[in-house]
């Protein structure tokens, strides 16, 4: 049974509307955090209702949980661009690290939630089953890639897929959530365009040189 064109273009707007409001809601919460972010400020925002983000969402929790989930599943989509069936073990693990880096560099506002949540201690992450399970494809992602690269004699260093992925997640999670301070205290901008390529050069040539056993040679 298929559904009507009007039911189809509510659907469609359904769609638009929460996305909008996921949108605007993750700005203020990136901002003011979870207790200080005002879903009648959201509302505002959109030009709309608390009553009708309720109506989406149903609490302010619920919306901070979708927030979170919309967050942590656009990491996890880009981590699913490396092929790794087409590249050798060092260039995919690279080429994950770089982009890990590009997206916590596009996505300023992902590190802020990240932090924002740990502040909270992963109350709200461990209220939803979508994030239960978003951590699995990029450990197995990284599984693959580590098993390569041992069978082809690249890596040597003993390493699973956690420890990796905390690797590359600190590098570039650091050079976002801690520019203010690490400016105040050093007088270097670590996110300012001039370091950008050095540092993205660095986070790829770190991790592969730590599982390729760089500080054991010679």
């Amino acid at each position: 049974m298929t559904s009507s064109p009007a039911t189809a273009e509510r659907r469609r707007d359904a769609d638009r509307t929460r996305a909008e409001i996921l949108d605007v809601a993750q700005r203020e919460f990136a901002r003011y955090g979870y207790a200080g972010a005002r879903v009648d400020e959201i509302a505002a925002r959109m030009r709309t209702t608390k009553r009708m983000i309720y109506y989406y969402f149903g609490s302010k929790e619920r919306l901070y949980i979708a927030v979170l989930e919309k967050a942590y599943s656009e990491v996890r989509a880009v981590e699913r661009t490396v092929d790794v069936e087409h590249l050798e073990p060092v260039e995919a693990i690279r080429t994950l690290a770089e982009l890990t880096f590009d997206h916590h560099d596009a996505h300023r506002d992902f590190i802020k939630l990240v932090a924002i949540e740990n502040i909270h201690q992963a109350e709200h992450i461990r209220k939803s089953e979508v994030l239960a399970n978003l951590g699995a494809p990029v450990l197995d992602l990284i599984t693959r890639i580590l098993e390569a690269g041992r069978a082809s004699g690249d890596f040597v260093t003993e390493a699973d897929a956690i420890d990796v992925h905390m690797m590359i997640s600190a590098f570039c999670f650091f050079r976002v959530a801690n520019q203010h301070t690490f400016g105040a205290l050093f007088g270097r901008d670590m996110t300012a365009p001039e370091h950008r390529d050095r540092l993205r050069r660095m986070v790829g040539e770190m991790v592969v040189g730590y599982l390729c056993g760089a500080g054991e040679r010679g």
